[in-house]
């Protein structure tokens, strides 16, 4: 077990054990209030739950330190692991990075996309010489934090490693299922990738003494990720480019990574074209239909259930992702039961078991759990909810390690010709990407119907 895996296992028991305090502790007073008006209520039984309370505080104490214990752990492996990138030399093709400043760094003297100008247009050999050494860095420190087996580029240069780094972070936020299923590096020189199904097993059966043992023959088929191009451009006048005292790879990067980011995530989950479905449109999924005029969070539970269910059933495997729109999760947090009491709440010793928890104010990413079914819950502004009349989300369960996203390196280039008579300069973000979406079909399961239209609050 990892030291993420121990400190969470710690962190579940030690909420567990002060749900269980903050349990005691309001029965005590619930008993206390009735003193003298209960009989079956006595001195004796309220000392009786106060023992048992106070019997968990040396379990609590234990944990509180286990807790600590790991978390200290963790926080020193982390800072060694954060100097050792700093002054550890990473060598690759003659290039060293970690002992040296990076030709191209936040604040630096020279700017990536001016050097890509200078190159391209004018033939500088110093800017192309920058080019080629921070292509090299980049690599380094990518097959250093084992990143492998990129797809090639060929007349194009790789955006400097604090750029990838920023185009990374800023498209995290827009790409929560992209994020969340399996990512693996585009392997070089194809346009599909495919993989064998076997579609038909082995048999066994009892052998009587002298009889053949039972034989059948294996059958197989396959699928295939089509590869698809995605990216952008963005202009920028030459005079700023080759005249502005400031580097403007920040301004560009950030618009084009969260454009890429929203772009590469609507792909992943809703793009309908053959060898590239997104997750609502491969074909054999576990189809959930909930159909309510008015749908109420009791209502939709045995559709959870049961879309959890036909991933185990058609798998043999558990579900590990619960997708929603943020508009959906909302529509759980309001509701209330008969005692008014939320079905969502962070509150661990008052939430009802039957729904779960929030992690707070969160708009999208990680938001909490079904402590149900034990299963966390990721909010997803790029889920339709347009779709049935128009009106309707979707709930998506998965077993996310059976989809795999392959991505390319980030490339970029930079022309004038277009804009010639402007005086602009048009930069181009791109790379390749491939969705291996319906290698598991029974590992998506999606809820639909009229019981899923848009929340009213």
């Amino acid at each position: 077990m990892t030291l993420d895996q121990l400190l969470a296992s710690a962190r579940e028991s030690l909420s567990t054990l002060l749900a269980e305090r903050a349990s005691r502790t309001t029965a005590i007073a619930t008993m206390r209030d009735q003193l003298g008006t209960d009989a079956a209520i006595t001195e004796s039984s309220v000392t009786e739950v106060i023992s048992a309370r106070d019997a968990l505080d040396p379990q609590i104490e234990a944990a509180t330190a286990r807790v600590a214990e790991l978390e200290g752990e963790l926080a020193r492996d982390n800072v060694a692991a954060e100097l050792a990138a700093r002054i550890t030399p990473t060598r690759v093709s003659g290039v060293t990075v970690g002992a040296e400043p990076e030709t191209y760094r936040r604040g630096g003297e020279h700017s990536y996309f001016r050097d890509l100008w200078m190159s391209q247009t004018y033939g500088r050999r110093d800017a192309t010489e920058r080019l080629v050494r921070n292509d090299a860095e980049v690599f380094a420190v990518r097959a250093a934090d084992g990143v492998t087996g990129t797809d090639g580029a060929i007349g194009e240069f790789v955006p400097p490693i604090w750029l990838v780094n920023e185009f990374e972070k800023l498209a995290r936020p827009g790409r929560v299922i992209a994020d969340q299923i399996r990512n693996q590096p585009l392997p070089g020189g194809t346009d599909s990738i495919s993989l064998p199904l076997v579609t038909g097993g082995s048999s066994a059966a009892e052998q009587t003494q002298g009889s053949a043992f039972s034989q059948t023959d294996l059958t197989s088929s396959s699928t295939t990720a089509a590869v698809t191009t995605l990216g952008g451009i963005q202009r920028a006048s030459i005079q700023l480019v080759e005249q502005s005292p400031i580097n403007i790879e920040s301004v560009i990067l950030q618009d084009l990574a969260a454009e890429y980011a929203k772009v590469l995530d609507t792909f992943v989950i809703n793009n309908n074209a053959a060898n590239k479905r997104g997750l609502l449109n491969v074909t054999g999924i576990n189809a959930v239909t909930y159909t309510d005029a008015s749908p109420t969070v009791p209502e939709i539970w045995p559709k959870i259930v049961d879309a959890k269910r036909q991933i185990h059933k058609g798998r043999y495997l558990p579900a590990t992702h619960v997708f929603m729109h943020p508009d959906r999760w909302a529509w759980f947090e309001a509701a209330l039961d008969a005692n008014n009491r939320p079905y969502v709440s962070d509150d661990l010793a008052s939430a009802i078991p039957l729904l779960g928890t929030t992690d707070g104010n969160v708009p999208e990413g990680l938001a909490g759990k079904i402590r149900g079914l034990n299963l966390p819950v990721f909010l997803d502004p790029n889920i339709p909810t347009t779709l049935g009349g128009g009106t309707e989300d979707r709930i998506i369960f998965t077993r996310s390690p059976d989809i795999t996203l392959y991505e390319g390196a980030i490339r970029s280039e930079a022309f004038r010709e277009t804009e010639a008579k402007t005086g602009q300069i048009v930069f181009r973000v791109y790379t390749y990407a491939a969705l291996m979406s319906a290698r598991a079909p029974k590992s998506i399961s999606v809820i639909s119907g009229t019981g899923v239209v848009a929340p009213t609050f």
